[in-house]
């Protein structure tokens, strides 16, 4: 079977494997060393992939525990293949069922320099950015609870309002497909998410349909949440965001759990004397990114 997609800013022929498991096919190992990963759980898992040549062909799967550890670290590939590859991209497939091409969850990439590289997100076939230049602004309120003033502590929205007029309170770097960013709070040592977004100056995609904000409809127009009612199981609301900590993540789209994925590049630990209303500023944890290297 022949398919052609898009695969980084290049396109690229997919060809069957299946000549691959010929005996007289000669073999030799691809190495890989990769720290940072998490446990996908079981509906997912990692693939690699080989480009070179205008080709892309599978590098083998592998899923990591809970301890970061990688299932299998050497793959037995075509040798013609694995020495026509001028570069290596990781992947998140879906574990049953999965599309033979690469799915647009790029999550590593790097290419060969003689026979062995290093692959990091800042790759072009990967997300393409290092996130150094990110940072986060916030404020604590509940703007859709009505006017009240009551309970400001238990909203966060991602805004700067230093001005006396609410602007835009995050500097993210556009996302490539297959991924999105969201926000957190951790209140009581359980994340809740504020939604899922890819514009930082817009509502984000829990605006309409939040089951905890409040009953007033005047949410700000840029991500963020209240924590008013219908808490999930084991949390109460309204509640303190205060000595909790807010972050903001980098997910996989679709989304492989609906916990904080590894890549998070913003997180604050709200101090317990924060005044609501009042900007906080959120810190880089960019030592959260994975990176690793791969050998033929």
């Amino acid at each position: 079977m022949k398919k052609f997609f898009l695969f980084g800013t290049l396109s690229f022929l997919f060809l069957s494997c299946s000549s691959d498991n010929d005996d007289n096919v000669s073999k030799s190992n691809l190495t890989i060393d990769i720290q940072g990963l998490e446990n996908l759980v079981p509906n997912y898992v990692y693939e690699g992939w080989l480009v070179g040549g205008g080709n892309i062909v599978t590098a083998g799967r592998f899923s990591v525990n809970d301890l970061g550890e990688l299932s299998q670290t050497t793959f037995e590939l075509n040798t013609n293949r694995l020495n026509a590859a001028t570069s290596y991209v990781l992947t998140i497939e879906p574990a049953v069922g999965d599309d033979p091409a690469p799915s647009a969850v790029h999550i590593l990439a790097g290419n060969f320099n003689g026979n062995s590289g290093i692959m990091n997100v800042t790759h072009s076939s990967a997300l393409g950015n290092d996130f150094s230049n990110s940072a986060g602004k916030y404020i604590l309120a509940t703007p859709t609870d009505g006017g009240s003033m009551d309970n400001e502590e238990s909203g966060v929205w991602f805004l700067d309002n230093s001005t006396g007029t609410p602007m835009n309170g995050l500097t993210l770097p556009t996302l490539p497909n297959g991924w999105k960013y969201e926000g957190w709070a951790v209140i009581n040592g359980e994340p809740v998410s504020t939604g899922k977004f890819l514009a930082t100056n817009m509502a984000d995609e829990n605006a309409a349909t939040s089951p905890f904000k409040g009953n007033s409809s005047n949410g700000p127009s840029y991500p963020g949440e209240d924590f008013l009612q219908n808490a999930p199981t084991g949390l109460t609301f309204p509640t303190d965001l205060r000595g909790g900590t807010i972050v903001i993540s980098i997910e996989p789209e679709p989304d492989n759990s609906p916990s904080p994925f590894l890549l998070k590049p913003l997180v604050h630990n709200v101090p317990m004397s924060a005044t609501t209303h009042t900007v906080l500023n959120m810190n880089q944890n960019l030592v959260s990114l994975p990176e690793g290297t791969f050998t033929r």
